[in-house]
């Protein structure tokens, strides 16, 4: 391909999105999902609950998602968005196949996370492709953790991030347009405990969030210039992005 001044071009239409959603147990997230336009469902665990949705059979295996993906994609259907539900348990899919195919000493030094990233890769390019060629929109969705952050500007401190390997978690968050951290509202009381002093207690308001920039306390970001918080709802999520 020859790279000129006529080969330039211009964005002039916003993709659809490619989202990561994470969060405490029982928020809401396959619910967002659902939210979505004409969702279709690839499950590697069985926490749909009563939500009435489309959704392929239970993935047990790396292939089963790929061959997903590719129906998808090489089948007519009136689908617009494609939920995977969810992230670690796929995650947990991935680990074994890969353990059961290599020696330990084949994963040592790292090169099992490595293997694995390869494996991540190969979904979302396969993920890519009813983006940019069918016009669907992503949702990607992971329970989440408390890791330590090692800052090199402060100390140390816990953070929420995806319950994913460190290696596969960045090359996910990499890909993804937005990643969203679901949670409570909690705001902090202070309660007059005597002698000058005070006790602060977090309390949760029992609004349900998505947060959508970086902060000390958890991972996210987005590349839609979205508000700090919005509701944990499909609805709210695209008139932030429109």
């Amino acid at each position: 391909m020859a790279f000129d001044l006529k080969s330039i071009r211009k964005n002039d239409a916003m993709a659809a999105p490619r989202i990561m959603v994470y969060g405490v147990e029982g928020i809401g997230k396959s619910t967002f999902g659902a939210g979505a336009p004409n969702p279709i469902y690839i499950l590697t665990e069985d926490g749909l609950g009563s939500l009435n949705v489309n959704h392929f059979p239970l993935a047990t295996s790396f292939q089963d998602v790929m061959d997903a993906i590719s129906t998808l994609y090489k089948e007519n259907h009136a689908f617009e968005t494609v939920v995977i539900d969810s992230l670690d348990w796929l995650e947990a899919i991935i680990q074994r196949e890969i353990e059961q195919k290599y020696d330990a000493k084949d994963l040592a030094y790292g090169k099992g996370s490595l293997i694995a990233a390869e494996k991540w890769r190969e979904i979302l390019d396969g993920l890519n492709a009813l983006r940019n060629d069918k016009g669907m929109a992503i949702i990607l969705i992971a329970h989440t953790t408390i890791k330590r952050f090692d800052s090199p500007e402060v100390e140390p401190y816990d953070r929420y991030q995806p319950k994913l390997q460190e290696r596969s978690n960045a090359v996910v968050r990499e890909w993804a347009d937005a990643v969203l951290f679901a949670n409570y509202k909690t705001i902090v009381k202070k309660d007059d405990v005597g002698f000058n002093q005070t006790n602060n207690r977090g309390i949760s308001t029992g609004e349900r969030l998505l947060f959508t920039s970086e902060r000390p306390a958890y991972m996210a970001k987005n590349r839609y210039n979205m508000p700090e918080s919005i509701p944990l709802s499909w609805d709210a999520f695209a008139e932030a992005i429109s």
